[in-house]
């Protein structure tokens, strides 16, 4: 009798977990503010491109001036097939055209301007490389996106109410005669001086006024309702604060956007977001695979290391950010050869990293799940199902989630998504993973978001445990995943002082193999062993191997003219030569400043290359850190053999380098010359202050 009265209670219990196991549970309550359909669909995109072709690639600028001939624009080999092969290939979802930039010529014959494709001799007149890349993306699987800069420095009624009928129109022409757009990029560079139809002149606008982006905006969703804005105004999408494709390490969805629009946010908070924005306005990271965002054939050699650009990704769509990376086109109008080589290498590296998913077989639990029920079950998070997920009971802002490994596992990758529908909630959280029965912390972090990618180093676990300590409500947890990703090698460091003595480095234990005649250095080359000189023209290509692995790295490779141990300042109107030396030291890293309050701008140095050369282009290498760089923002530049007749080789704009404080490349006529000058006329911000820690010259090959 009693065992009969066991049975039927254990029965009865049996049937009451059973019963509360299926009974329904409310899912939990959205934490406003959360994402709209179109960019749920826009986080679904992660990766994308940019491509910079213009006039500018033909003018070998930055930004153009707008008074540059449209006969200048002529492709020889355009081909946008060649584009979208290469980006789909990359993993890339989509590409963004600027199908204006700065200087208002249109790489689509506009009815509105003359400034176009139209009256170039490319295709005579009848080209439309909108429309080509239009049907390339769409053979190719990828997504249309459009960049139309809202500064024209060429239009004459730029700065004046007609130029936004203007602006507006050409926005109708794009959204409507190319098919679906899913993003439209506006460029926070807004009002300076142009050609304006020739006034060349200063204009000055509120950039959050003059476009009425409100009624801008509002035409944009008539016309084409599923496209995403980006950029100044109430946008749905924000830049991330800086040209280096990197967001912060706590990256919030939401943004304080009436803030913003109201002038009371600094655009360096773009980077992090805010835990108290009332509107989802999610990061997305831009940087270009070189210096510039336009071809300049001197970068050839200056594209991103393969380890910069593996950084890049995880410090974008690892940090919930998407990654809007850039791919100039060259004058042929293709991918050059070196920025396709590039994103290869990144492909291969992205895909080796994710091979093999961890979690997908181990055993599962946590400390709590709402109400008990297997809907929301902590197995939910690597069923590889987009529309589930782990999630606790609404008092529950903190728990723990546990995988065990049926053997011990090497992982040094861990990828956690929370399910952002219901919006944004991690506010903290710590991975610990279990070694021979001990628990060891390899990660302590603030937010996920859409999607966070941990690295860590390679350890062999029993299991793996993500606490979550702190959120704004309930967890919602959708994906976890653990990976262990193949050791990447750092490519050597190449560096030349003054006097032409050369210096490589490269991680602990690695050795580094080098060449001196532009082959490709391999272990069987020379191998590295102490600082040496070399004061000629060289191109210098080495690589790192990591022994215990036996592992090379990527190619560095670094060009340099004659060494500048014979060079000199001669005068410089501000401080003494002896601190002047700096701009000449082959250091970049060591500044000289010029300028103060009582010296105002302009400023010069002469300087004195020892014997005569033959040139054809200067650098400056801007100082790279501290909270002012003091940027030097126009300049005129000017060579001699004799020191007493001088002649002016270029004269211009640093265009772009507020955002994008890299090494200035200045083209020009090949000419001979001993002594340079330059002459810096304008500082950003009107400063009267400017630094330099580096200038150079390019020498003909």
């Amino acid at each position: 009798m009693k065992n009969h009265i066991k049975t039927i209670t254990l029965y009865v219990s049996c049937l009451f977990i059973l019963i509360s196991c299926t009974e329904t549970v409310a899912p939990p309550t959205a934490i406003n503010p959360t994402p709209s359909e179109k960019q749920l669909k826009w986080h679904d995109m992660q990766f994308y491109a940019f491509t910079h072709f213009s006039l500018n690639t033909f003018t070998n600028k930055e930004w153009g001036y707008g008074d540059e001939s449209p006969t200048l624009f002529n492709p020889t080999a355009l081909d946008t097939r060649q584009w979208a092969r290469i980006v789909k290939d990359a993993g890339m979802k989509g590409i963004i055209i600027t199908a204006k930039h700065h200087d208002g010529f249109c790489l689509w014959p506009s009815a509105y301007t003359e400034r176009s494709v139209k009256n170039s001799p490319w295709k005579n007149g009848q080209g439309d490389v909108v429309k080509e890349l239009a049907e390339a993306c769409k053979e190719y699987g990828l997504k249309l996106g459009i960049y139309l800069s809202p500064w024209d420095r060429n239009h004459p009624e730029y700065g004046k109410p007609g130029y936004i009928t203007y602006f507006r129109n050409q926005l109708k022409e794009l959204l409507t005669n190319y098919g679906d757009v899913f993003e439209i990029w506006f460029d926070g560079a807004n009002g300076g001086d142009g050609y304006y139809g020739g006034a060349n002149e200063m204009r000055k606008i509120n950039t959050l006024e003059y476009y009425n982006w409100e009624e801008t905006y509002k035409m944009i969703y008539d016309i084409s309702p599923n496209t995403l804005t980006w950029g100044v105004g109430p946008s749905e999408a924000r830049w991330i604060g800086n040209e280096e494709g990197r967001a912060g390490k706590t990256n919030w969805a939401p943004l304080r956007q009436k803030d913003e629009l109201a002038g009371k946010v600094h655009y360096t908070e773009f980077m992090s977001g805010h835990i108290d924005g009332e509107k989802w306005v999610p990061g997305e990271a831009d940087v270009s695979t070189r210096p510039g965002w336009f071809y300049h054939e001197v970068e050839d050699d200056k594209v991103r290391p393969i380890e910069e650009m593996v950084d890049i990704y995880y410090e974008s769509i690892g940090r919930n950010a998407n990654l809007l990376l850039n791919i100039p086109i060259d004058k042929r109008g293709l991918v050059n050869e070196h920025d396709e080589a590039r994103l290869k290498e990144l492909t291969a590296i992205i895909k080796a990293d994710f091979k093999t998913e961890l979690l997908v077989n181990s055993e599962v639990s946590a400390t709590n799940v709402r109400g008990n029920n297997k809907v929301y079950a902590a197995s939910n998070v690597i069923n590889n199902q987009k529309n589930s997920y782990w999630a606790t009971d609404d008092d529950i802002n903190s728990a723990s989630i546990t995988f065990e490994f049926k053997e011990p596992t090497n992982v040094n990758r861990l990828l956690l998504q929370e399910y952002v529908k219901l919006g944004q909630r991690v506010k903290t959280f710590n991975v610990e993973v279990n070694i021979n029965g001990t628990w060891k912390t390899v990660a302590n972090e603030t937010t996920i978001g859409y999607k966070r990618i941990l690295r860590f180093p390679r350890v062999k676990a029993n299991a793996i445990r993500v606490n979550i300590t702190d959120a704004k409500g309930c967890l919602v947890i959708s994906t976890i995943k653990a990976y262990s990703a193949p050791t990447l090698v750092k490519s050597p460091i190449i560096e030349r002082n003054k006097n032409g003595v050369i210096k490589l480095s490269a991680e602990q234990n690695n050795n580094i193999f080098y060449t001196l005649d532009g082959t490709t250095p391999t272990p069987n080359s020379t191998l590295y062993k102490k600082p040496f000189k070399y004061t000629e023209a060289v191109k210098i290509k080495a690589i790192a191997l990591n022994t215990q692995e036996n592992i090379t790295s990527a190619v560095t490779t670094s060009n340099y003219g004659k060494s500048k141990e014979k060079w000199g300042i001669v005068s410089a109107t501000s401080g003494d030569l002896k601190t002047a030396e700096k701009v000449i030291d082959g250091n970049p890293r060591t500044i000289w400043g010029l300028g103060n309050n009582e010296h105002k701008l302009p400023q010069e140095i002469i300087i004195d290359m020892g014997s005569q050369l033959t040139i054809n282009g200067f650098t400056y290498f801007p100082q790279q850190v501290g909270n002012n760089l003091y940027l030097i923002s126009k300049y005129e530049f000017y060579t001699s053999t004799n020191k007493t007749k001088w002649t002016k080789q270029s004269a211009g704009e640093f265009s772009n380098i507020k955002n994008n404080p890299i090494e200035q490349i200045k083209t020009f006529k090949s000419c001979k010359a001993r002594y340079l000058k330059f002459i810096a006329t304008a500082a950003i911000g009107n400063s009267n202050s400017v630094s330099i820690g580096e200038i150079g010259v390019l020498e003909n090959k």
